[in-house]
């Protein structure tokens, strides 16, 4: 009875397992934003966070940067399979720019400039 019991014990935990990994997966929408930095300063940190979280998420750019006039395509998906949320991109001076509500699965483009940025 004991093997029988071990036996029921995994294959739930493999119909558990099975469930969150497809709940975890893709509905097909694209979240790539292309990120173009047209201004004179390189970017040093880009981070996209769902607007429900109350603190940025990790630096997209991790130990790179984005220099002035590259750009870079940034995968916004973090697997919740959430389209809105808010971008920030930290400049060589300091100086940071915000974009509030972006719908990542829509926009396919964010340009940074020396006098602001704009989603398209």
């Amino acid at each position: 009875m004991g093997k029988k019991l071990n036996w029921v014990v995994a294959a739930a935990a493999l119909v558990s397992l099975a469930g969150a990994a497809s709940a975890a997966s893709t509905d097909g929408k694209n979240r790539k934003v292309l990120v173009q930095n047209i201004s004179s300063q390189q970017v040093n940190n880009l981070y996209a966070s769902p607007i429900t979280a109350k603190t940025w998420e990790e630096d997209l750019l991790g130990q790179r940067t984005l220099a002035a006039g590259s750009s870079i395509e940034a995968n916004i998906d973090n697997g919740t399979n959430q389209c809105m949320y808010d971008l920030k991109v930290v400049m060589a001076n300091g100086k940071t720019f915000e974009h509030r509500s972006v719908n990542v699965c829509a926009a396919s483009k964010w340009v940074i400039g020396d006098s602001g940025e704009s989603v398209q």
